[in-house]
Parts: C-alpha cells; structure tokens; sequence
C-alpha cells in the first residue's frame, strides 16, 4: 500500500515536468496504462481483455467510464491548480462515496463519518476561497468532479460485487484515450516528454494500481486509507522540493483540516476494530464469549 502511495504521488510532479498539453499528456497516460494493464491481465488471467470485459457486462462499461472520467480531470485539474489543491480535493473522495452509498444503497453512514465529511467539506470551502482570485477556481472544481466521478464508480462496485477492478481500470484508461485523441498533438511529443509519460502511464497508474489491489487484500480497510493518504502528503512535498511550487496559505489551512478530520477518523476505526489487549475484534470477542470461550 506504501509503495502504491508512493507511485501515485508522482503524477503531478511528471505532469509538471513535460511540456505536452493536457489532452496529449491525458492520452500517452492512458494508453501507457491501458496496453500495461491489458499486458498484465492476459498474462496473469490467460483471458484476453475484451473477454474480461465481456464477463463484466454494463456494470463494468459505467465503473469504466466514471474512472475515464475521473482520470481526465485529474490532468486537467492539475493543468488549472496547484498540485496541493488537486491532491487534497480529491482525498475527500472516500465520503463522496459514503454519501452516495448512503443515497443510492441505503448504507448506513456512522455520526462520526458525518461529522468528518462536515471537517472536510469546510476544509475545501476554505481552500477553494482564494481560486477564484488565483484563476484556479476551474482546476478546483475539476479536482471534486475527479472525486466525485470515482465516487460513483466504487458504489457501481458495491452494487455489483462480481465486477472485477482492473479489467474496468483497463477500459477507463482506453476510454479515457479515446476521448483525449481528437484534442491531443501526439505526433509533436519530444522523446524526453514521451519517456516521462511512459512512466506516467505504467509506473505512476499502472504499477500503482496493481500494488494498491494486492496490498488492499493483505491489511484492514481503516489501515488502506490511512497509509492511501501518503499520496496527499508526498504529491505536493515532490512539486515544492523539485519546482518549488509552494502551497498557498488557504491551501495549506484547508488542506491541514482535511487531513485531520481524515486521520482522526482512520485512527478511530483501527482504535474500535481491535480490543486494547490482544487485538481481538469485538464480533469476536462476543463470539468466543457465547461459546464459553475464555480469554
């Protein structure tokens, strides 16, 4: 999970540093990332990838499409606002879905949940405050359609539990290339720039996208998301350490909100998924204790 926070954290430092434009930068990426993907699921699953797609049926068309969507506004977002605000905007992601989970499946959503997407809400009022002033208003709001749209495509997940993500990760990247190509310039990408987008598409996605699948099976959710927020806090420290790109002050206190109200809650569901002593749950607890089972 570390390592998969790790490559996602070097999108916005490799889309500052090519000089492509946003649409061509958007489908080197995804078309790196798609041909990887599809490589790696043939390899691994012995089925070429429009059969997975296939088994998949529409469910796996909309989740596709959704994260298409999302991964189009994360390159364009980070071509109209700072790393920082893109990055942060978007870990607000996870209650967007928890909301619509709440909406649309009737999930019940905890007190606590609520009062962190609240935190959280006011953090990105208070970062987005100062955009319109900055001209960065268009990258904010592309940043929480970006949030949204993966939203939607965990709760089509939830809703269809047979969907298999990286056959629907596979298609999003095409799709995503699809839409890019009429606007894209692929033709004039200097050698230095299409190495970078190489990485990009297969390092920063691909690779990221694969660890994330494998780690998330090995450790509890509360902890996923806990060490899922080193993309946040790594993404602008490489731009400032790199490029200098520093912050700006509503950025930073909004931001700062955000991550409290994130690493608070994460915390407090690792603190109440274990007992004190011995790390035993509480379902498990009550279970051994009705079996007469004794600690």
């Amino acid at each position: 999970m570390a390592c998969a926070a790790v490559c996602w954290s070097s999108g916005g430092l490799i889309a500052r540093l090519v000089s492509t434009s946003p649409w061509t930068t958007s489908l080197w990426r995804s078309l790196f990332a798609s041909l990887f993907l599809t490589v790696v699921l043939w390899i691994v699953r012995g089925r070429n990838i429009v059969a997975q797609w296939r088994t998949g049926g529409l469910p796996v068309v909309v989740a596709a499409t959704c994260m298409a969507l999302a991964s189009t506004c994360f390159i364009l977002s980070l071509a109209h606002t700072s790393v920082a605000n893109t990055l942060l905007l978007m870990s607000t992601g996870p209650y967007v879905t928890a909301l619509l989970g709440w909406l649309l499946l009737r999930e019940r959503v905890a007190p606590r949940t609520w009062l962190t997407m609240a935190v959280a809400l006011a953090g990105a009022v208070v970062m987005v405050s100062n955009s319109y002033g900055r001209g960065a208003m268009v990258g904010d709001l592309l940043a929480l359609v970006m949030a949204t749209s993966f939203a939607v495509a965990t709760v089509v997940v939830r809703r269809h539990p047979e969907i298999q993500m990286a056959p629907a990760a596979a298609l999003a990247t095409a799709l995503t290339a699809l839409v890019a190509l009429p606007l894209a310039a692929p033709i004039e990408t200097a050698p230095r720039d299409l190495a970078l987008l190489a990485f990009f598409g297969v390092g920063q996605f691909g690779a990221g996208f694969l660890l994330f699948m494998a780690g998330a099976r090995l450790i509890p959710a509360a902890e996923s998301s806990l060490i899922g927020m080193l993309e946040t806090v790594l993404g602008p420290l490489w731009v400032w350490l790199v490029l200098s790109e520093r912050p700006a002050t509503a950025t930073l206190t909004g931001g700062a909100l955000i991550l409290a109200a994130l690493v608070a809650n994460t915390l407090i569901d690792r603190l109440t998924a274990t007992c004190p002593s011995g790390g035993w749950s509480r379902r498990a607890l009550l279970s051994r204790f009705r079996r007469g089972g004794r600690q």
